[in-house]
């Protein structure tokens, strides 16, 4: 039986936001790079740095901000004219007759509580949007050396392997992943994860970036994530589609914070019933 997109949701689809293929491949290039900077920023200091606590109650590092000024530099040597936002410094313009058309969006360290605490499933996050639309994302994981990007009507990749959503269409077999609990209250979605936890056998707390790598590489069958910010969510927005998956997202507080559920198809129609 068909299931509707829960109210509030939508389908994310790949867009026609005008860029050329060319352009994808250089600005995935760049992305490949400023990771690679990211990672001589971060590494050293795993496992050996203070935290701090932002105005909004998140924790931050000297390895987030030393990543997040790394990830900039190399991108504003290669694009100068593009805006970008970032977790730690928020958002400059570039050449304002180009900020509606290219605009990065970066999280240096997504995870920063994993990081702070010397678990090594944190992630570094950055994806190219073009008048609003996410064309081009990656997401890497500095500590285990893994790492996968893809651009629209590209397909998603680790390496030379080209990866795709898994194909097990029954949720008793599905392994879910899911956010921090408090983030389904503050998006009003406990009842959904009361659900889930009482039908869905393999219900797991994979959370982050770091379970939507698993979602888009198959390894994970579907995520239900909630009260991202648009940093968190801009990669999974265009890779999902890419690696054959579906993705349905909510926008709420103008865009600020966003909701999403996404990976097999089938399995986010079932997760649907739940809402």
């Amino acid at each position: 039986m068909k299931t509707e997109i829960p109210d509030g949701f939508r389908l994310a689809r790949p867009g026609n936001a005008e860029i050329s293929d060319r352009a994808l491949e250089d600005a995935l290039a760049v992305a490949h790079r400023a990771c690679d900077r990211a990672r001589e920023e971060i590494l050293p200091r795993y496992r050996r740095v203070r935290v701090e606590t932002k105005g909004d109650g998140s924790p931050v590092t000297e390895a987030d901000l030393a990543a997040e000024r790394a990830i900039r530099s190399v991108i504003e040597d290669a694009f100068p004219e593009d805006a970008i936002l970032g977790e730690e410094f928020g958002a400059t313009d570039g050449n304002p007759e180009a900020v509606s058309r290219r605009r990065w969006v970066i999280d240096p360290i997504d995870g920063t509580i994993a990081f702070s605490r010397g678990i090594p499933l944190f992630t570094t996050l950055i994806a190219l949007l073009v008048d609003d639309e996410p064309v081009m994302g990656v997401i890497d994981l500095p500590a285990v050396d893994d790492r996968i990007g893809g651009v629209r009507g590209g397909g998603v990749w680790r390496g030379d392997e080209r990866l795709s959503t898994s194909a097990r269409p029954d949720l008793s077999d599905a392994l879910v992943c899911h956010g921090d609990l408090y983030c389904f209250d503050l998006a009003g979605l406990r009842s959904v994860y009361e659900a889930m936890s009482r039908a869905i056998p393999k219900l797991r707390g994979y959370t982050d970036a770091f379970g939507h790598l698993l979602v888009l590489s198959g390894a994970a069958d579907a995520m239900i994530d909630c009260d991202l910010n648009p940093w968190d969510a801009a990669v999974t927005r265009v890779l999902t589609t890419e690696a054959g998956g579906c993705c349905w997202v909510r926008e709420r507080e103008g865009g600020s914070k966003l909701d999403l559920v996404f990976g097999n198809p089938e399995v986010v129609r079932a997760i649907g019933h739940f809402f």
